[in-house]
């Protein structure tokens, strides 16, 4: 099949996962802002992924009102705010293209197919995405955060799809495999392929889809224009 779209995963694909000590260094910088507990903010934050990778608060704000609610504090809105830029400021410099990213963004856009992004994250990717440069390269984004679905919930492919005006069948998607993304592409008739080209690098090691999945792989994004000649 001629595919008309290339659908992307963000981090671990396009741009790097955010280090764990890095993250936590910057939660526990909000903490300090906040006046709360350091461990207890980051034992909190990580416990609420689903939550706030799956829209269940309306904004970072909320995000961290909540967490500070749970750890019995109730925090000035300017702390919240200032909390929250630390957040926004470093996920914003933290969005860089991996090598070859933006050479291969570049060919498709070229080459006439539609670009879109599937990420699962919280609010403030989707808030700084687009003052990043790397959004300028897509045609639709979509995060879990803002359409209530998570991968490998089929809506979240199917909208993404919508977006780019393509049927599913119509979409070639490229992933490290977190969150079962592949399964989940393949289930609404788009054409997975999983990128492994950080695989197992000790902080970030190959999660489980990725050690078992027997379809197509690349070990580079360079590698993706050959699926499409």
């Amino acid at each position: 099949m001629k595919f008309k779209a290339v659908i992307f995963d963000l981090f671990g694909t396009l741009v790097n996962k955010f280090p764990i000590d890095e993250s936590i260094d910057i939660l526990r910088q909000m903490a300090e802002v906040l006046l709360v507990p350091a461990d207890g903010l980051v034992k909190l934050w990580f416990a609420t992924f689903d939550e706030r990778h799956g829209g269940a608060f309306q904004d970072l704000e909320a995000d961290i009102k909540y967490v500070c609610k749970q750890l019995g504090a109730s925090p000035e809105d300017s702390r919240v705010r200032r909390a929250a830029q630390i957040n926004l400021d470093y996920v914003a410099q933290a969005i860089t293209p991996r090598p070859n990213a933006v050479e291969v963004l570049s060919y498709l856009k070229e080459h006439g197919y539609k670009v879109g992004l599937v990420s699962n994250w919280s609010d403030e990717v989707p808030t700084v995405w687009n003052n990043v440069p790397l959004s300028r390269m897509f045609d639709a984004a979509v995060f879990s955060c803002r359409v209530g679905a998570m991968k490998p919930d089929p809506r979240i492919y199917r909208l993404a799809a919508e977006k780019l005006e393509v049927k599913p069948e119509e979409c070639l998607y490229i992933g490290d495999g977190d969150s079962k993304e592949l399964a989940g592409a393949a289930g609404v008739g788009m054409h997975p392929v999983l990128i492994n080209d950080n695989a197992g690098d000790g902080e970030h090691p190959l999660n489980t889809e990725a050690e078992e999945w027997k379809g197509e792989r690349v070990s580079s994004l360079s590698e993706v224009i050959t699926l499409l000649e």
